[in-house]
């Protein structure tokens, strides 16, 4: 796996990039220990946003560590200690950012998108009708779900178009005409829209919605479409275009593929999510559908209660190898 290096956000060590094809030993892990332990790192007390309850659970988490073992390999063991690796810009592309600063890789945010997808459409050509069909009704869950059920989880519920960015002008022609005619504007930009812009609810259409990084180089804008129960409650038209797709479990399974490594989203609740301070961290796990060639790494998310499934926003964790010494000393056993 090679030696710990510094990314260049942050004084603390991360873990390399690991190439695939070269499964990394505990060996490897282990000569990395020394360094974690004597290098300085970041504290939760620095961290915005947290509650109390939260931040001496996190606390916790570093000093005592999570102990991670391979899953078909139970002889190998490691625990990380786990810290806070920076802010990353919310700008849609947290999740790849922070992909990419908690593996300690150079490869930029839109290249591991870019994987992902190309991933995501290989694997689907491998699977059998029954699961794809399994991946299609989950996205067709997120993205354009059945407006009249759902309710009593969610207060809005949000359908997403794609439209190619050559056809703006035109949409924009057409909903003029309508709302000449006398249709309320949103409504007409609600008709026009679900009429010629492409739903997001299969393989193909989630891999056109997901390569979306919201720069000019994209073919496709994204339009959002919000619902309450009584109906249309706004359309974000997306005019300049800036919207990126947000990561979803599809595409932190992708990388983990990608990659073979597993990825752990550390999901963190405050007072308002109603849990105690000992169930107040959650970890997400997401396997590889290959075999897992590496260490994991982890990625954090402040949740929300309101929600119920956390924030739409990605930060990385710094994970700091550190000697196994007995699974009862450790804060979690993942």
């Amino acid at each position: 796996m090679g030696k710990l290096i510094c990314d260049s956000t942050t004084s603390s060590p991360v873990i390399p990039w690991i190439d695939p094809s070269s499964a990394p030993s505990l060996e490897t892990i282990d000569t990395t220990v020394g360094l974690a332990d004597q290098a300085s790192t970041a504290t939760w007390e620095n961290v915005s946003g947290l509650e109390d309850q939260q931040r001496r659970h996190l606390t916790r988490l570093h000093a005592k560590g999570v102990l991670w073992k391979h899953p078909e390999d139970q002889n190998t063991a490691v625990v990380f200690k786990l810290s806070h690796g920076g802010d990353v810009e919310a700008d849609g592309n947290c999740l790849f950012t922070a992909s990419k600063n908690a593996m300690g890789s150079t490869t930029d945010a839109k290249d591991l998108r870019r994987r992902t997808v190309r991933r995501f459409v290989e694997d689907l050509r491998s699977v059998s009708g029954v699961e794809r069909q399994e991946i299609e009704k989950a996205i067709k869950h997120m993205y354009s779900p059945d407006l009249k059920s759902g309710w009593g989880i969610h207060v809005v519920q949000e359908v997403k178009l794609l439209a190619k960015k050559e056809d703006r002008e035109g949409l924009d022609s057409a909903i003029d005409e309508l709302a000449h005619l006398g249709m309320q504007r949103e409504l007409a930009a609600e008709s026009i829209y679900k009429e010629r812009c492409i739903a997001v609810d299969d393989g193909p259409s989630w891999a056109k919605y997901m390569s979306i990084a919201g720069s000019p180089d994209d073919e496709y804008d994204i339009i959002s479409l919000q619902y309450t129960e009584e109906g249309l409650l706004t359309v974000d038209e997306n005019r300049e275009g800036h919207a990126a797709a947000f990561g979803d479990d599809i595409a932190i399974e992708c990388l983990a593929t990608e990659f073979k490594r597993e990825i752990f989203v550390v999901q963190a609740h405050g007072s308002d999510a109603m849990v105690d301070e000992e169930n107040c961290v959650f970890f997400l796990p997401h396997r590889p559908r290959n075999e897992i060639c590496g260490p994991p790494f982890f990625l954090f998310m402040k949740g929300t209660g309101w929600c119920g499934a956390g924030a739409d926003h990605y930060e990385p964790l710094v994970a700091h190898p550190s000697l196994f010494v007995s699974q009862e000393k450790v804060a979690v056993v993942l």
